[in-house]
């Protein structure tokens, strides 16, 4: 099977990409590098793809390099979007939809064009409505909870979109869909720059910084998200591969939150160090609280998360020391 990876030099691109090659597929990368870096498609010194005739560094806003990029593919493993820390997203609300808009609509319809057999579409809890989000230990989400819909950002409104569309397609028979909403995703490898990484990175840079960095958390910390560790993203998306096809929307997602203060306080312990956290109530913190109804996944892919939280972030905040140190 020919596999073509969107977004494929990212965090969760990177480590589909090091699984579906040891399974034995033929995986080609489409990245334009914006948070993505070519590095991650390299292990112990050796590229995992041929960099050569495998990776290709375009933009999918153009049409015309979805279209070059899908031929000759078998199934579509689509992760490509803008995204990154939540002031980012709330300050540039406008590029964000339109890019994604276009980004996803362009993929799905290239990949129809050149008779891609399975198409599998990425979305995010971020698309469930502000409603359910806002307050303190919500009922855990289902599938069927993202309408009506109202997400919070244009982020969510895009995703959603994608989702629309992917049903669309699979309603006329126009290709074979599998649509995987992932609540917060973190491990490495991943971004930790000031301007683009998500919470966890980007505790853990400042954690390893201190005290050449203030260790300040957004919001109250109070706030609460599912997190889920990159390795059991990777096994829900082969799983889906196989078994997602036409099953309409599969929610990925732990059945537990936790509270950004709780993170913050486990990074600072595996830090060593006597860091004072600070919170800054002034930045956003988004939707309150969000967790997963799994069953769906379960019953579908016969998938559950296998990582804890503990050993999740051991292995990021290991990784982002290393990388800060050299």
């Amino acid at each position: 099977m020919k596999i073509l990876v969107t977004g494929g030099a990212g965090l969760i691109g990177s480590n589909l990409v090091l699984q579906l090659v040891k399974y034995g597929k033929d995986v080609s990368v489409v990245d334009n590098l914006w948070r993505g870096k070519k590095e991650n498609l390299y292990k112990d010194g050796q590229a995992v793809i041929n960099i050569e005739s495998k990776f290709f560094e375009r933009d999918l806003c153009d049409y015309s390099n979805c279209i070059d990029v899908t031929r000759g593919i078998d199934a579509v493993v689509h992760l490509a979007d803008i995204v990154a820390g939540i002031n980012f997203v709330f300050e540039n609300e406008y590029l964000v939809f339109h890019s994604n808009m276009l980004i996803n609509s362009n993929m799905l319809r290239a990949s129809i064009k050149n008779s891609v057999r399975r198409y599998l579409y990425v979305g995010t809890a971020c698309s469930y409505p502000l409603e359910k989000q806002n307050t303190i230990d919500p009922p855990p989400l289902r599938e069927e909870d993202a309408y009506p819909a109202n997400p919070e950002s244009s982020y969510g409104w895009s995703k959603l979109m994608g989702e629309y569309e992917c049903g669309l397609a699979e309603k006329e028979d126009n290709i074979k869909t599998s649509v995987l909403r992932l609540h917060n995703v973190y491990g490495a490898p991943c971004d930790i720059s000031v301007e683009k990484s998500q919470v966890i990175p980007a505790l853990c840079r400042k954690a390893v910084n201190y005290p050449d960095e203030d260790f300040i958390v957004w919001g109250s910390g109070k706030q609460k998200r599912a997190f889920l560790y990159v390795s059991d993203v990777v096994d829900a998306i082969i799983a889906a591969i196989d078994k997602g096809m036409n099953k309409g929307v599969i929610q990925i997602g732990p059945t537990m939150s936790h509270a950004i203060s709780d993170v913050a306080e486990r990074i600072v312990s595996l830090s060593g160090k006597d860091i004072e956290i600070k919170y800054d109530v002034t930045k956003p913190e988004g939707d309150r609280d969000r967790m997963a109804n799994n069953n769906k996944a379960k019953e579908v892919l016969d998938w559950v998360p296998h990582v804890s939280l503990d050993k999740g972030l051991e292995q990021t905040f290991r990784w982002v020391r290393e990388k800060l140190k050299g």
